[in-house]
C-alpha cells in the first residue's frame, strides 16, 4: 500500500511526499535490501536506478554512492543522467532503523563525460517491526519513505495538464516501497533471513503494535495529495503527533475507552515524596546563570529556557499492564542555568572549576544540584551544561535517592532523555526523533557525586551513531528550537508513573556563541 501525503514549508517552500507500506519482511532484512549496491538485486525492485556504486564509507553509519539513471526512462530528456549523494543510518533502541538520504559531492565522483549531474532530492526511510497476531515465524514491518520536493516543481505538476507528477523521478522514487513489496513478496527466503549487517545498539522497548496502522495494513492506494496544505507532515506521522492525541484503536467499549483515555491524560505522578517533605523549601536565588542567557520569550535566540514536560509522553501508572503513556507534568527540579562553551578536548568533572555555577556562593547553599555535562564532538569540542536545582534535599527512600547515590550500573539501566525538535529542517526531525533514549545504554555516562551535586559526563563522541546525528543537529542548529526532558526510568510498579526530572529548551543556538572553558 502506498500512501503520499504533502506538507508545505513556509521557510523552505518545499513540498513532502511520503509513500507507506507494510512489508512481509523483519526491519534487519528491508533494512539490508534498501542499503545494498548490487544491481541486479536493486533493478528488481527498483526501476529508475540503473547503477549504484559506493564511493566511500565511515564509520559503519555513513556512506556516499554514486549512481545512475535508467536511460529508458529518461529517453524524453535525451540525456543520460548520473548522481551522487549521501547514505547516513541509525538503529533506535526498539530496533527502528532511519536512513537519510542527501545530495553530495565528491572528490573521487566529479562530473562524467557524457552525463548530466542530477541532484538527488533529500529523503529518509523509516522500517519499523510490526508485532501482529499471525504467527511467529511471519515478521512484518511498516516501511516510510518521505521525499522532499521543490513548490515550484509541485506546483507545475498540479497545475499543468500536460506536466504529470506520474511521469516524473520524484513520483519513481515513492514507489520504491511498492518495488520492495513486490520484490520481497517474490523471494521467499527473505520473509525470514536475518540481517547480517546490523546496526548495533540495545533494544529496550517492544516493536510498535500493528493496531496503530490499522488503516495501513490494507492493500489499497490512498492518495492524499489534494488534501489541506496547512496539513503539515509532522501532524500526518505517528511520531511527531501532539502528545494529546491517542492511536488509533478499535473501540469495542466506548465508556470503558473515554473513562481510560482520560485517566491517561489526567493521571499525574505524586512529587512529594521524592524531596523531602519535612523540610521548608527555600527560595532559590535569581542571580544564578550561566554562560547562555534566558530566552526573553519565544522569539528570542541564541538562549534557553525551560518548557513545561507537556510536550513529552512519560510511563503512566498502568505501564507495565498496558504500555500506556502519559502527558508529561511540570519537571521536579528547576533549571537555574546553561553553559555553552568550547573545550579543547572532552572535560570531566565541569562543577568542580572555580567559576562554575556550582561552586559560586549561592551554588553551595542549594540542597541539591544535578549536572548534565553533554559533551559535543565537533572542530572545536563543545559542551552544553545544564544545571538543575532542587529548593530540599531528596528524599532518602526515594526513587531520586536510588539513582543519585546508587551505582553507575544502575544509573546507566535508568538515565532516559527524550528529544524534541520543536522546530527546524524535517530531516534533522527524522534524525533526531522524539523516542526515549536510555542515555547510559547508547553512549559513556561518567558519574561524579559529591558536596550537594551529582554530575553526569554524557560523551556523545562514544558512539559513531550519536557523532553522526550531533553532526547533522549542528549543521542547522542556529534554525533549530530543541527540547530536551531527563527522567529516571521507571521499571517497577511502585516507581509509576514516571516523572519529569528537568527540561531545557535550546533556542536556535549560535556556535560561535559558545564561550571558552577558561583554565
Amino acid at each position: 500500500m502506498l500512501e503520499q501525503h504533502k506538507r508545505l514549508d513556509g521557510n523552505c517552500k518545499t513540498v513532502l511526499a511520503k509513500s507507506v507500506g507494510v512489508i512481509d519482511a523483519t526491519a534487519d532484512t528491508v533494512f539490508e535490501v534498501i542499503l545494498s549496491t548490487d544491481q541486479q538485486k536493486r533493478y528488481e525492485w527498483d526501476t529508475l536506478i540503473c547503477d549504484l556504486e559506493l564511493v566511500e564509507s565511515y564509520d559503519g553509519h555513513y556512506d556516499v554512492v554514486y549512481g545512475t539513471y535508467d536511460s529508458k526512462y529518461l529517453s524524453r530528456w535525451h540525456s543520460k543522467q548520473d548522481f551522487v549523494f549521501s547514505r547516513q543510518w541509525f538503529r533506535g533502541q526498539d530496533g527502528t532503523y532511519t536512513i537519510l538520504q542527501c545530495p553530495a559531492v565528491h572528490k573521487k565522483k566529479l562530473q562524467v563525460p557524457g552525463y548530466r549531474r542530477a541532484k538527488v532530492n533529500p529523503s529518509s526511510w523509516e522500517i519499523r517491526n510490526l508485532n501482529t497476531s499471525m504467527p511467529p515465524n511471519s515478521p512484518r514491518c511498516l516501511v516510510t519513505h518521505t521525499l522532499e520536493i521543490d513548490s515550484a516543481s509541485w506546483c507545475r505538476w498540479k497545475n499543468n495538464q500536460n506536466s504529470k507528477f506520474q511521469r516524473s523521478i520524484p513520483h519513481a522514487l515513492l514507489f520504491q516501497v511498492a518495488g520492495l513489496k513486490e520484490y520481497i513478496a517474490a523471494n521467499p527466503a527473505l520473509h525470514h533471513e536475518n540481517a547480517t549487517t546490523v546496526v548495533h545498539s540495545k533494544i529496550s522497548d517492544a516493536s510498535i503494535s500493528s493496531a496503530e496502522y490499522e488503516d495501513e495494513m490494507q492493500d489499497e492506494f490512498y492518495d492524499a495529495i489534494t488534501a489541506d496544505s496547512s496539513t503539515s507532515d509532522e501532524e500526518s506521522d505517528d511520531d511527531q503527533k501532539l502528545v494529546l492525541q491517542e492511536p488509533r484503536v478499535k473501540l469495542k467499549n466506548i465508556s470503558w475507552a473515554i473513562t481510560t483515555l482520560a485517566l491517561k491524560r489526567t493521571a499525574a505522578p505524586d512529587l512529594s515524596e521524592e524531596l523531602n517533605p519535612h523540610v521548608t523549601p527555600i527560595t532559590i536565588p535569581s542571580d544564578l546563570h550561566g554562560s547562555l542567557r534566558k530566552g526573553k520569550d519565544d522569539n528570542d535566540t541564541n538562549c534557553w529556557d525551560s518548557p513545561t514536560g507537556k510536550g513529552f509522553k512519560i510511563r503512566g501508572k498502568n505501564y507495565l499492564k498496558d504500555s500506556s503513556k502519559v502527558v508529561g507534568g511540570d519537571p521536579l527540579l528547576r533549571l537555574v542555568g546553561v553553559d555553552w562553551l568550547t573545550v579543547d578536548k572532552s572535560v570531566d568533572r565541569i562543577a568542580l572549576h572555580p567559576k562554575c555555577l556550582v561552586q559560586s556562593e549561592a551554588g553551595k547553599k542549594l540542597p541539591f544540584i544535578l549536572v548534565i555535562n553533554l559533551q559535543v564532538p565537533a572542530k572545536p569540542n563543545y559542551s552544553l551544561v545544564l544545571y538543575y536545582a532542587a529548593d530540599r534535599p531528596i528524599n532518602k527512600d526515594s526513587l531520586l535517592a536510588k539513582f543519585v547515590d546508587g551505582s553507575d550500573a544502575f544509573r546507566d539501566s535508568r538515565f532516559k532523555l527524550i528529544p524534541s525538535i520543536v522546530e527546524g529542517y524535517w530531516m534533522v526531525k527524522r534524525a533526531v526523533g522524539t523516542k526515549a533514549c536510555l542515555l547510559g545504554k547508547a553512549v559513556t555516562c561518567k558519574y561524579f557525586r559529591q558536596d550537594n551535586f551529582l554530575e553526569i559526563d554524557v560523551d556523545i563522541g562514544s558512539s559513531s551513531v550519536a557523532r553522526s546525528v550531533i553532526g547533522l543537529v549542528l549543521g542547522y542548529v542556529t534554525s533549530l528550537v530543541v527540547d530536551l526532558a531527563i527522567l529516571i526510568e521507571a521499571k517497577e510498579e511502585s516507581e509509576l508513573p514516571e516523572y519529569i526530572l528537568g527540561t531545557v529548551r535550546l533556542n536556535r543556538l549560535k556556535l560561535e556563541s559558545a564561550v571558552p572553558l577558561e583554565d
